[in-house]
C-alpha cells in the first residue's frame, strides 16, 4: 500500500469540538470529579481551536490530540475498558448467527459481501465517542439486527456499493489477495461488523489484516484486545480457526493511539505488513469519513462508517446515521516522497 494523495482537514468544526470533552466523562468509575476536569480541559483547549477553526481550516487530528492530553493529564486512560469488555462478551454471543446467515446466503460472494457491509452500518452504531449514538447506548438501543434491517435507505451519503458489487461479480470478478482492514469500536462494530466482513473475505482467498489501535481511546479496540477476541471468536468458528492457525487473519497494530488515524505516522510494523495489500478498508467516523475520506492508494480503497456527528451530516446528506460507502479503484500516480502506509 502506498499513499498517492493525502491531507486531513476540516473546516466548521466549532459547534462540535465540545464533544471531545465531555462524552468519554458520562460513565466509568470517575462520576466524582468529572464535570470540573471536563470544564478544565474545555477551559484550556477549546478557545485556542475555537479561534483557529472559525480564522481558517484545523487539521482534525490536532483536536483529538488535544482532548486525549486533557484526559491524560486529569489521570484519565482506559476509562471504557469495563464497557469495551461487556460489550465484546455480548456480541460474541451473536457472531456464531451472524456468520450462519452469511453462510446460507444465495449468490456466492456478492451477495455474502453486501449484507457483511451492511453489517459493518449497523456494528459502527456503538461508538461513545458520537454524542448521538452514546445517548442511544446509554438507552439501551443499537440492536444489531434491526439497526441493520433499518440503515437508512439508499442513496446514502456516499454510495458506491453498486460499484464495489460490480466488480467482484462474474466469473472474473475481483479477488483481493490481501486486504487491511483498520477497525473501529470494540463490541458489536468489530465483532458483528468486521470480523464478519473479514471472514467473508476469508472464503474469497484473501489474506486479511486487521489494523487496531497501540493505545486505548474511547471505545475504541487495541491491538491488544483484539488478539484474545479474535481467538475466542475463532473457538467458534471453524473458518476462522483455521485462518488464525494457518496466520491468513492476523492482528496488526496500527500505532495509532487515536480515535482517527493519520496514515503517514503508521508503525513500522503497519508499514510492512501492509506493503502487499491490494485492498485498505478504513472503518468508522473518524478513520474513514473525517480523516481519510478523499486518501488515494496505489491499491483498492474503501472507506465504510455511519455518520453520528451532526456537524459531519450537515457536510453530506444532512441525515444522521446515514452511511458512507466509499470505493476507489487503485491509482497509478506516484507517492509522495516520504509518504508510505
Amino acid at each position: 500500500m502506498q499513499i498517492a494523495g493525502y491531507s486531513i482537514s476540516c473546516s466548521g468544526l466549532a459547534p462540535g469540538i465540545g464533544s471531545f470533552f465531555i462524552i468519554p466523562f458520562r460513565s466509568g468509575p470517575y462520576t466524582t470529579f468529572v464535570g470540573s476536569c471536563a470544564q478544565a480541559g474545555r477551559l484550556s483547549v477549546l478557545p485556542p481551536l475555537s479561534c483557529c477553526v472559525l480564522s481558517t481550516p484545523v487539521a482534525l487530528v490536532l483536536c483529538v490530540w488535544s482532548s486525549e492530553d486533557c484526559l491524560h493529564a486529569v489521570g484519565f486512560r482506559d476509562i471504557f475498558a469495563a464497557v469495551k469488555a461487556a460489550e465484546n462478551d455480548r456480541a460474541l454471543q451473536l457472531l456464531p448467527s451472524v456468520i450462519r446467515e452469511l453462510d446460507e446466503l444465495e449468490g456466492g460472494f456478492p451477495a455474502e459481501l453486501e449484507l457483511a457491509l451492511r453489517g459493518v452500518f449497523a456494528g459502527n452504531i456503538f461508538d461513545l465517542g458520537a454524542a448521538a449514538s452514546a445517548e442511544l447506548h446509554a438507552a439501551g438501543g443499537g440492536a444489531f439486527a434491526s439497526t441493520r434491517a433499518q440503515l437508512l435507505p439508499r442513496p446514502w451519503a456516499v454510495d458506491n456499493l453498486d460499484e464495489v458489487l460490480a466488480v467482484v461479480r462474474g466469473t472474473r470478478g475481483t479477488r483481493w489477495r490481501q486486504a487491511a482492514l483498520f477497525v473501529d469500536n470494540a463490541g458489536p462494530d468489530v465483532v458483528l461488523g468486521m470480523l464478519p466482513l473479514a471472514r467473508v473475505l476469508l472464503k474469497a482467498g484473501t489474506k486479511v489484516l486487521l489494523m487496531a489501535n497501540r493505545g486505548p481511546t474511547i471505545n475504541d479496540i487495541t491491538a491488544g484486545e483484539l488478539v484474545p477476541l479474535l481467538r475466542r471468536a475463532a473457538e467458534m468458528d471453524e473458518l476462522l480457526q483455521v485462518a488464525v492457525a494457518s496466520e491468513n487473519i492476523r492482528v496488526v497494530c496500527s500505532g495509532s493511539d487515536l480515535p482517527v488515524i493519520d496514515l503517514t505516522q503508521l508503525s513500522k510494523e503497519a508499514v510492512d505488513a501492509t506493503a502487499d495489500c491490494d485492498l485498505i478498508i478504513l472503518e468508522g467516523m473518524g478513520r474513514a469519513i473525517e480523516t481519510n475520506l478523499h486518501a488515494r492508494f496505489t491499491c483498492d480503497s474503501l472507506k465504510l462508517g455511519m455518520i453520528k456527528h451532526p456537524e459531519v451530516a450537515a457536510h453530506f446528506s444532512k441525515r444522521l446515521y446515514d452511511c458512507v460507502c466509499k470505493f476507489d479503484r487503485a491509482t497509478q500516480q506516484a507517492s509522495p516522497a516520504g509518504v508510505k502506509g
